[in-house]
């Protein structure tokens, strides 16, 4: 997924590996499954059981690693990162994982999701002599827990991880051990397994296929597993608090082959787009959906309609980065170098486009036009969600509702500025009985604070953008 693309960013992916000789390589093809949660930079840390090793760099995974520094990363386990910049800016010192020194020995940390405190610990930190070396919110728990020097390693980081709030999947890892934690709402993905005898952890379980290792288990929230030579720990940091794992991992960000909750995500997405066919039926002569990521919902629809799924849009798999930087003019005219429509399959055609979601609107109106300059007669355009109204201050780039345009607009409205024939999102119903089936969605339900304003924690007005103080 091309975040140019979709206006919507992706969060960030991390893995580690503990018990294994090749355990950065295992790492480097563990973040390559995870390349989609974040291109901005990636970074791996190994152990072998004396030194912490960091190699990181900006760019993709394999612009990042050579071989030859895959080879320096010796050592039996390894923590890695892929990243997204949600929180602090895109400098060097921000890439994941960070890593410490002090005489007591060193800390490494890689962090998935947004501390919504994070500056209110910071403005403490430093008052209490603290020298932040990054902007990003994950240096604030290194700093938490070397200040409990006087609790043993484990129970200064439970400590530190009751102090923070927010969305965060963390690994932790010193020479001898490794960490693994998730917040106490579960909001952001984190799975075990197990490779022979040697343990994995992942954000995403797409990324066990990739190094051949097991699915055992999701990490449950609030707890915090210990790994080390002497086998693997399970202690709670947090009560038990229902589950609210982000929504948009099913709609949007994580990979269709991954299984979340123990919910496939290409079934969830199915499952969303049938329901949009129910709630939102209209008279057509192809469904199309938009590269990648709305796909399983497009063959949903198709499915539930009765109207035939063609390739209506095609993406470039090819388009990267390029030192050739293009006029004005082109960059307005950039979605043409990632999408292509299908003229043979649209011309004279009444085309469903459906869509995983709308954020700016820029792009869905770009993609209809695309469509009707290739001979579509009509576009009516179906998003496999609701319509995103509130900002999200857990790892997504939208903690400004200034920018959204649902925030702002009515369907109404929405449908004329993107220029569609027809507009219409799936319910919140729809979305949370299409992730959790039956009597299951009484029980359960994900976050979904960008569609209701619901959010399940609170939020600190310093975490907000300065439009949403105003």
């Amino acid at each position: 997924m091309l975040a140019e693309i979709k206006g919507l960013n992706e969060e960030c992916g991390i893995f580690g590996v503990w018990g294994h000789q090749d355990s950065a390589q295992l790492t480097y093809y563990g973040l390559h499954a995870l390349q989609h949660r974040g291109q901005e930079g990636a970074g791996i840390v190994t152990t072998d059981g004396e030194q912490l090793k960091l190699a990181k760099g900006h760019g993709l995974i394999n612009e990042v690693f050579s071989e030859n520094q895959l080879e320096d990363l010796s050592g039996h386990a390894s923590i890695g990162h892929v990243r997204y910049a949600t929180a602090g800016d895109g400098g060097y010192e921000n890439i994941q994982p960070l890593h410490f020194r002090s005489q007591t020995g060193g800390l490494a940390l890689a962090h998935n999701g947004n501390l919504v405190n994070a500056q209110a610990l910071k403005n403490q930190l430093e008052a209490q002599g603290s020298i932040l070396q990054t902007t990003s919110d994950t240096e604030v728990v290194a700093h938490l827990i070397k200040r409990a020097r006087h609790l043993p390693l484990e129970q200064a980081i439970m400590e530190a991880l009751s102090m923070i709030k927010g969305a965060y999947a963390f690994l932790v890892m010193t020479e001898d051990r490794m960490f693994v934690a998730n917040d106490p709402r579960g909001l952001r993905p984190l799975s075990l397994g197990h490779l022979g005898e040697s343990w994995v952890v992942s954000s995403e379980t797409c990324a066990f296929d990739v190094v051949g290792a097991e699915y055992d288990r999701e990490i449950d929230p609030g707890e915090l597993l210990i790994i080390s030579d002497e086998g693997i720990e399970s202690k709670r940091f947090s009560a038990p608090i229902q589950r609210t794992l982000c929504s948009m991992e099913y709609v949007y960000f994580s990979r269709p082959d991954s299984n979340l909750d123990g919910k496939n995500v290409h079934a969830s997405r199915k499952r969303m787009g049938k329901s949009l066919a129910e709630e939102a039926p209209i008279d057509a002569d192809v469904v199309t959906g938009v590269p990648d990521s709305s796909i399983s919902a497009a063959i949903g629809y198709a499915e539930a309609s009765g109207i035939p799924y063609e390739l209506g849009l095609i993406k470039n798999r090819y388009v990267g980065r390029t030192f050739i930087q293009p006029s004005q003019e082109l960059r307005e005219q950039g979605v043409k170098m990632k999408l292509s429509a299908v003229r043979g399959i649209v011309e004279g055609k009444k085309v469903v486009m459906v869509d995983d979601s709308i954020v700016r609107g820029t792009t869905s109106r770009r993609i209809v036009k695309m469509l009707k300059e290739a001979g579509a007669k009509e576009v009516h355009v179906r998003i496999a969600s609701p319509p995103i109204k509130n900002p999200c201050y857990y790892g997504i780039d939208t903690s400004n509702s200034g920018e959204l345009i649902a925030a702002n607009n009515s369907v109404e409205e929405m449908e004329e500025q993107i220029g569609a024939d027809s507009l219409a999102f799936l319910s919140v119903q729809g979305l949370n009985n299409s992730i959790y089936q039956g009597e299951e969605s009484l029980k359960h339900g994900g976050c979904m604070a960008c569609f209701t304003g619901n959010y399940p924690t609170e939020i600190y007005p310093n975490t907000m953008h300065p439009y949403e103080k105003a």
